[in-house]
């Protein structure tokens, strides 16, 4: 059993001097109102393991013991200080002492020895913890290792992350079967929350512990199914018998309800708290960017600067989940740089990846802290809890091992999910621990996802630019095949020829045992054997082969890997008597790894099998023999021009007309460009309507309603960009939308949002096309001014009419008016200072919009207020 911690309720340590408190079998500790430490008795240091020399006038929560930079430590001290009075008793567990100690805190204001204000630290040891089973086996295998030696790295993949028994110690977690709502299992901190009682908290409804609402909204969504697959209750409760707010996150997952509880801050100012206006902002600066190093510059930037970490990555898998470090903003004394180095795949091991695709965050406050386990009742099963979804489940001690030997205490990982595939993450590091908000936590995931949808954008519009050229190339082959009855001339001469697809220097096509060669290529002798290989390599049934290693795979190659390291060939008919070919030269590069790549993982001992690599050190390799990668659409469109053939040596063969046939393959080769085109804005505009849709459905949950009106807002304005790629996806050109049909459309949205009461006249030129950039901005202008028409100007009624009216305005411009029916605006609307309105964020909005296009606004009262903007 524990010792019980000692009465300190008799001890008056104001009266004290420092050697009467030296002599305390507690540990005491001294604060001033900055959290400076002031006194450190003789216990505080047996129990710390640091000299009062070395704490005495420093930051006892940042610089001595960050761990307990958190609400349930220094968010009571700074709630005190508010107060102006504090007397509290906790339990807490320090994870960085010289080995882990439960102990029983009292904190309370006093003076020392009738001096200056002081907050006194009381510390009770109750019992030392170990670091938890695996985290010992960890460091026992550590101690044993005597050499740094490769293993098979699949073992770090069979490793169990997703049900690893306990917590992280800042939340408090019950689980309950999903149908009866009944408690099975809860974590062994649970007395954070609730008072010990009889019967066991075991077996108990949870209607008995949570309020009866968020139950009852829990109990609605388990009905409705839409409480798995990652999706949650988020609440901010009031539990009885405690002072603090808990935010509260429910989930259902194989059966069980999982509910997490953290408590809030007493105050946003007591921790650093990304507001609405931050996340927007952001968002803006982040869909300014035109090229994915830039988006992932600015995401790197924007997301430490939200949640304060050191270091953020941006951390990009290739094709065979080998991890780079394409973006870095990182503090300036921090010397470590991980840009452009590469990370081999067991850095992230599969059945993590696994995980990151589902769950799509994970924050961990302290590398050093002590799981919090979990215990389940005795009826429960023997099946472990699954905390695939849980947002404050412990990390693999592996994983915290290899965070050590990268110095990071504090991380943050996010994933970058991009068309439903796991792209990279989003990795936060802090040499300390560090604490981060539920509402910055929450900031930061819709910011990488915005960065996803910037990567989508900006990948899509890229690969349509690709694709569309080489559409045009096979458009003229085809042509030209269609007016030939000899394919192999029809692709070899001329000003269009098989060299100007894919990048590639060197072409041939073997027909018939003739070879006929372009460009730099092997000689034509193995050539020809190199189609006999491919014969036998390529399945039964299918036709393509594509390398960018080939010389590996066909040694006979090697001495011609300068011009022929790449390799996309395809038949063109079951016969495997034609073939073309596309060569590719070597690209000799220089990859920097972290850390040797043939060693991602070292021998352990006993019941650790592995442990993860100590160095990271920049480790260079040389590669030959690899040309640039053949992209997929490549591949495909390789067999697509290969059907075109195969057409051509049918006619040659059989002496039928096939023009029919290839004129319909050449108009369906060129409308790809449209429909290319119309699939990017159609994909922008369904990932905008999710966003809007996310938006309304966080405005529904909140009960403020000025935070209501500015989820309202910001859905208003992801629509309004969200109906001009619809216009794009409907229209007949790609790169101008019709404004009229937009602007109405737009329109009929607001006032829908706006309710009952309030209505929208629009007066709008039938056919009035304008290029994409000035859409955007003018749909962005009318939602911010009819917006603010049904807000301001409405009738006592609470309705209110709009009249809309788009026109032309000269050649090339246009001009939108919008007018109310309300009392128009003072004679002093202009001076924000003296209306107090006018200067929010949509003002801002409407300027930047009116900037961007190079338009002119004009405003007056008809009587209502009227805005005129001319571009």
């Amino acid at each position: 059993m524990p010792p019980s911690p000692a009465d300190d309720s008799t001890i008056d340590l104001d009266a004290l001097a420092p050697d009467a408190i030296d002599r305390l079998d507690q540990g005491v500790i001294g604060l001033d109102a900055a959290g400076a430490v002031v006194a450190f008795s003789e216990g505080a240091s047996v129990l710390s393991g640091f000299a009062r020399e070395a704490v005495l006038g420093r930051d006892y929560f940042r610089d001595v013991m960050p761990g307990a930079n958190v609400p349930n430590f220094r968010g009571r001290f700074l709630a005190g200080a508010r107060r102006g009075a504090l007397d509290e008793r906790f339990d807490y567990v320090f994870g960085r002492v010289p080995q882990p100690l439960r102990a029983r805190i009292h904190m309370r204001h006093g003076t020392m020895a009738g001096g200056p204000p002081v907050t006194w630290l009381t510390i009770d040891p109750l019992e030392s913890l170990g670091a938890g089973l695996s985290r010992e086996a960890v460091l026992a295998a550590i101690g044993r290792r005597v050499r740094a030696e490769p293993v098979d790295a699949s073992l770090c993949e069979r490793e169990p992350i997703h049900i690893p028994g306990s917590i992280q110690p800042n939340a408090v977690m019950l689980a309950a079967d999903a149908g009866s709502l009944r408690v099975l299992a809860y974590s062994a901190n649970v007395d954070e929350i609730v008072e010990p009682t009889e019967p066991p908290l075991a077996g108990r409804p949870l209607a008995e512990i949570l309020p009866a609402g968020f139950v009852e909204t829990v109990r609605s969504r388990l009905a409705n199914e839409t409480l798995d697959d990652g999706r949650s209750v988020r609440a901010r409760l009031n539990l009885p018998g405690r002072d603090a707010t808990y935010y509260a996150v429910a989930h259902a997952h194989a059966g069980r309800l999982i509910v997490e509880l953290e408590r809030e801050p007493d105050s946003a100012a007591d921790f650093a708290t990304a507001s609405q206006v931050d996340t927007e902002l952001a968002v803006g600066r982040l869909r300014q960017a035109e090229t994915l190093a830039d988006a992932a510059r600015i995401a790197a930037l924007e997301i430490r600067a939200l949640t304060g970490f050191e270091a953020v990555l941006v951390y990009r898998f290739d094709v065979d989940w080998n991890g780079e470090a394409v973006a870095e903003d990182k503090t300036r004394d921090w010397s470590r740089s991980l840009l452009g180095l590469r990370f081999p795949a067991s850095d992230i091991p599969a059945q993590a990846r696994a995980l990151y695709t589902k769950a799509k965050s994970r924050f961990v406050i302290d590398r050093d802290s002590v799981p919090v386990g979990l215990v389940s009742a005795a009826g429960a099963g023997n099946g472990p809890i699954d905390l695939t979804f849980a947002q404050h489940r412990t990390l693999s001690p592996i994983h915290l091992e290899y965070q050590r030997n990268l110095g990071v205490n504090g991380s943050m990982s996010i994933s970058i999910m991009v068309e439903g595939q796991l792209w990279g993450l989003m990795i936060g590091h802090h040499r300390r621990p560090h604490y981060v908000t539920p509402e910055t936590r929450s900031a930061a995931t819709v910011l990488t996802d915005a960065f996803a949808m910037r990567v989508e954008e900006i990948e899509s519009r890229r690969l349509w630019a690709e694709r569309q050229a080489h559409l045009d190339v096979e458009g003229r082959l085809v042509r030209r095949l269609t007016r030939s009855d000899d394919f192999v001339a029809a692709l070899t001469d001329g000003g269009t020829t098989l060299l100007d697809l894919f990048s590639a220097t060197g072409a041939g096509i073997v027909s018939a045992g003739q070879v006929t060669l372009i460009g730099r290529t092997p000689p034509a002798d193995l050539v020809t054997a190199i189609a006999g290989w491919l014969r036998t390599q390529i399945p039964t049934g299918e036709y393509s082969y594509s390398s960018s290693s080939f010389t590996a795979a066909y040694p006979d190659a090697a001495p011609h890997r300068e011009i022929a390291s790449g390799l996309l060939a395809t038949f063109v008919d079951q016969s495997r008597e034609n073939l073309l070919l596309w060569f590719r030269p070597e690209v000799p590069s220089t990859v920097t790894w972290g850390g040797d790549p043939r060693k991602p993982v070292l021998a352990g001992s006993g019941p650790v099998a592995v442990l993860p690599r100590r160095s990271f050190e920049r480790w260079v390799e040389e590669r030959t023999g690899f040309a640039a990668l053949w992209a997929e659409w490549q591949i495909q469109l390789a067999g697509s021009l290969a059907e075109a053939v195969e057409g051509v040596v049918l006619r040659q063969r059989r002496k039928i007309d096939e023009l029919t046939g290839l004129l319909v393959e050449k108009e369906r080769l060129l409308e790809q460009k449209d429909l290319l085109t119309r699939e990017i804005d159609h994909r922008v505009k369904n990932s905008l309507q999710i966003v809007s849709a996310f938006l309304q459905m966080q405005r529904r949950q909140i009960a403020d309603g000025e935070a209501r009106q500015a989820f309202a807002d910001t859905s208003a304005r992801v629509m309004s960009v969200a109906r001009v790629h619809d216009s794009l996806y409907q229209a007949e050109r790609v790169d101008e939308v019709d404004l009229g049909q937009t602007i109405e459309n737009l329109c009929n949205d607001l006032a829908e949002l706006a309710g009952e009461g309030h209505a929208v006249d629009l007066t709008a030129e039938p056919g009035l096309m304008v290029p994409y950039r000035k859409a955007v901005a003018l749909s962005l202008i009318a939602t911010e001014l009819v917006t603010n028409a049904f807000k301001y100007a409405a009738n006592p009624t609470g309705g209110g009419r709009v009249e809309v009216s788009v026109s032309a305005s000269g050649p090339g411009e246009v001009q939108l008016r919008v007018c109310d029916d309300g009392a128009g605006l003072p004679d002093d609307w202009a001076d924000a200072k003296a209306r107090g309105k006018g200067s929010g964020l949509g003002m801002k909005l409407i300027r930047a919009m009116l900037d961007q296009i190079n338009a002119k606004l004009h405003v007056a009262n008809n009587p209502g207020a009227c805005f005129t903007i001319t571009a």
